[in-house]
Order: C-alpha cells, then structure tokens, then sequence
C-alpha cells in the first residue's frame, strides 16, 4: 500500500499560480485587499491593541485617501522602479496581488519580483522626507510579510529622501533585507488575530 502524503508535505504553489487580483483593475485590487491582511496592515500591527484599531478600520472603513506625501511616492515610485531595473537586471515592477500558500487572506503586492538561482526576490520602493540610518520597523514588518506571502528569500528595499517634494540626490539608497522566520511567525500570529477580529 503506498504510504498517503501528508498535507505540510505537498510542493509550495508558485507565487505565479497565486494571483488574487491586479491593481491595473483598481476595484477588484482594492476589494479582495479590504478581505484579507495585507502588507500595510501588518505594518501597523504591533499588539493586541493595533490589531483592534485595524480591524474597525477596515471593517468600518479609512478616512484616509491619500495626502501630498502619498501622491509624491506614487508619482515617483515609476521612475524610482526604473532606476531599480537598470541596475539589479531582472527585477520587474509588479502590481498583481498575490496570497500565501495555504493562505487565501493572507495578501502582498510586493512593488519588484525577480527570479535568481532558483530564490525568488523582491523589491519595496519609499520616499521619505528623513534620512534613514536605518530601515523604520514598520517597513520592515512590511518587507517580511511580503516574504512571507510570496516564499521569497531576500527584498531589495529602495528608498528616495526628498525636500519640499524634491529628491535630495539623484540616485537612490537601496539596502537588502533577509527574510526572518521569526519575524515571520509573529506577523502571520498578529495577522490572524486581525482577521480573527474581523470576523467577530
């Protein structure tokens, strides 16, 4: 009798396969987004009570549309992304929305993918009126959960410091993030709280 295999043995879905939606179809991106967790709520989520103030929000929905700092990173993201693709080949812009494996409410839509060696890379692209000494820790809940969504193993994070709206240099600064498991463990923990929170 052949041995039956068991389910945490089956073969990881390709992220490809994993497509939710696309953000070229603005609606649909942004309801299946309003479903599940994605990457910018897991960066608010640190503890019991952001979990709560995140589920009434996207239960009762965000005032929040956008202001003159989230205009001037969605005009300058292309152009940052360009930058991006002549100097690390093989790194494409993405505006699909994927899910996890196993996971249909655990969501991401990572701003670059790149396939190397067999590992599966990512990019995130920011502005920022500061200059950073280093990645701030709700980005980088941003970038794990990401990793987390797409089995990626590595994130190029891109950021562009402006004054006035202006970049400050011409070439951005970028720094490479591994993926971390432990981070990971508690963001998907936090994660399902939030949806848990959401179904109540």
């Amino acid at each position: 009798m052949q041995p039956t295999l068991a389910l945490f043995d089956a073969p990881p879905v390709p992220h490809r396969e994993r497509v939710v939606a696309d953000a070229a179809d603005r609606v649909s991106w942004l309801r299946e987004r309003a479903r599940g967790v994605t990457a910018t709520d897991v960066a608010r989520l640190t503890g019991e009570k952001a979990v709560r103030a995140v589920a009434m929000e996207k239960l009762l929905g965000s005032r929040f549309g956008g202001n003159a700092f989230t205009e001037h990173g969605r005009a300058r993201e292309p152009e940052i992304g360009r930058w991006v693709a002549r100097h690390h080949p093989g790194m494409r812009g993405n505006t699909a929305l994927f899910h996890a494996d196993g996971q249909r409410a655990h969501l991401a839509t990572p701003d670059g993918i790149r396939e190397s060696g067999g590992a599966l890379e990512l990019c995130e692209i920011k502005t920022t009126r500061s200059a950073w000494r280093s990645i701030p820790r709700h980005y980088l809940r941003q970038v794990w959960w990401q990793q987390y969504v797409l089995g990626a193993e590595r994130t190029l994070v891109v950021w562009e410091q402006h004054e006035d709206f202006v970049p400050v240099s011409g070439v951005p600064e970028t720094r490479w993030v591994d993926r971390d498991e432990n981070e990971i463990h508690r963001l998907v923990q936090l994660a399902d709280q939030l949806l848990a929170a959401m179904r109540r």
